[in-house]
């Protein structure tokens, strides 16, 4: 089965969930959306499609996506992932971002965590992380537990 895994990420941190998620599927092409031309989603069985969210909102790349290319996704077996640092809000995000469609077509969704780290991030979103959620420093959240599930699902 061949698989394309398309990320939209500000910061990172949908790239290495992506990363992550390709290690465990052998042969898995990486494509992130903000270099535009996606490989043709024919070649593939399975796309997965991600991306980091923000205020509630996944990038404007894989939303364009999402909805050009809608028709062709529902006809593979499809994936979704949402990273950031609330993945209490999990179904909420999901519903808000995704058509009901894309979401039924999907065989399984993850919102493993997220990843901040100060460094790669302006000075005001440095000071919203520090007094609203309350990090300084570098945080990874990832569940790789939660990506092994997914992978597993998106395997049957």
């Amino acid at each position: 089965m061949k698989t394309l895994i398309l990320y939209a990420t500000k910061h990172g941190a949908a790239r290495d969930i992506a990363e992550r998620i390709a290690k465990k599927i052998s042969g898995a092409t990486l494509h992130d959306l903000k270099k535009g031309g996606a490989p043709a989603l024919s070649e593939f069985d399975c796309v997965i499609v991600g991306s980091s969210i923000y205020v509630g909102t996944i990038r404007k790349e894989a939303k364009s996506f999402l909805s050009q290319n809608a028709d062709d996704l529902k006809s593979k077996k499809l994936g979704l992932f949402l990273c950031g640092m609330e993945p209490k809000q999990e179904q909420e995000c999901f519903k808000s971002n995704f058509s009901q469609d894309i979401l039924q077509a999907a065989k399984a969704t993850v919102f493993p965590g997220g990843i901040y780290d100060p460094k790669k991030v302006g000075v005001a979103e440095r000071f919203i992380m520090k007094v609203v959620a309350k990090m300084s420093g570098y945080t990874d959240s990832v569940d790789d537990g939660k990506i092994a599930h997914f992978v597993k699902k998106m395997k049957e």
